[in-house]
């Protein structure tokens, strides 16, 4: 009967072997149709940050708000969703930060903190009454 068992055994282990050296496979196959199928931009794959600056802190801040505000579709979901209490959050940390930095901020800088400021109030309200903005009005021709 001793012959009988080792010989199972053998097999038993014959079997796991196979079995484990097919999950190997399995995960190489797997790993590799990952790797093909992994969008640009995903992690491993960054490209060299922008100087941290106060216009990238503000870009950051607003882009965030725009997405919020579903004028731009998320870049890992791919959605446009609106989500007001997130762009309110946004464009209420840019107002901080208008406040803590007034004074200290060249006039370019200000500028255009102010003039994005304007732009999100502006597409907050219009998300919000779901009302349009009004495009300005045409120029009117000298003369006329």
């Amino acid at each position: 009967m001793s012959g009988e068992g080792e010989e199972k055994k053998i097999i038993v282990d014959e079997d796991w072997k196979s079995q484990v050296q097919a999950e190997k496979e399995a995960l190489k196959r797997k790993a590799a149709t990952a790797e093909t199928e992994r969008p640009a931009g995903a992690a491993g794959e960054t490209g060299p940050l922008p100087p941290a600056s106060f216009a990238s802190l503000v870009s950051m801040l607003a882009t965030q708000a725009v997405m919020s505000l579903g004028q731009m579709p998320h870049p890992v979901t791919g959605k446009t969703e609106v989500r007001q209490d997130e762009a309110k959050h946004f464009i209420d940390l840019l107002e901080v930060v208008e406040q803590k930095t007034s004074g200290n901020l060249t006039p370019d800088e200000a500028a255009m903190l102010t003039a994005l400021l304007n732009d999100l109030r502006r597409a907050f309200i219009a998300v919000s009454t779901g009302v349009t903005p009004a495009s300005p009005a045409p120029p009117t021709p000298p003369g006329v």
